[in-house]
């Protein structure tokens, strides 16, 4: 499956609502996510296949060195492909530059996201009791922390 890696721009946002839609029972709207376009402080980006259509998209959210992995959504078709994980590698090495962890909520029950998460270093930090809702379920605390050149103590 060919696809780039790029930032979502305005071309991606219909697309992408669409895929919000299609996997999350509380979806972003439009409206929120051009919303996140001008946000200096989010980085949204796309799987774009070479027709331009959008096979994946992950979102970050980033205050002072603390990252925040806000969705990963992947169309059922590119699933199992290697998209979640190309997208949530790019956050990865910008948070091992950059940060001093990255962190997300991930529904207890979504066993493919979990060890995704695990394989790039993710650990359980915590649980959020009915985070979710349609249906109700427990979020669980995902996060990686990075070990910053420099900022090391003697």
């Amino acid at each position: 499956m060919e696809y780039n890696i790029v930032p979502m721009d305005r071309s991606h946002i219909e697309q992408i609502a669409a895929l919000e839609r299609e996997c999350f029972s509380t979806p972003w709207s439009e409206a929120m996510l051009t919303e996140v376009l001008f946000d200096s402080q989010a980085s949204f980006i796309v799987a774009e296949a070479e027709d331009g259509g959008v096979l994946g998209y992950a979102g970050l959210q980033v205050v002072l060195d603390e990252g925040y992995i806000d969705n990963i959504a992947v169309e059922p078709n590119a699933r199992r492909h290697g998209v979640a994980d190309e997208l949530l590698d790019v956050f990865c090495r910008f948070g091992e530059a950059n940060l001093a962890f990255l962190t997300l909520e991930v529904r207890a029950s979504n066993a493919p996201a979990i060890a995704l998460y695990r394989k790039h270093g993710f650990e359980e930090a915590g649980r959020r009791k009915n985070y979710y809702t349609k249906p109700a379920e427990d979020a669980i605390i995902m996060t990686r922390y990075f070990q910053r050149i420099g900022t090391e103590h003697a």
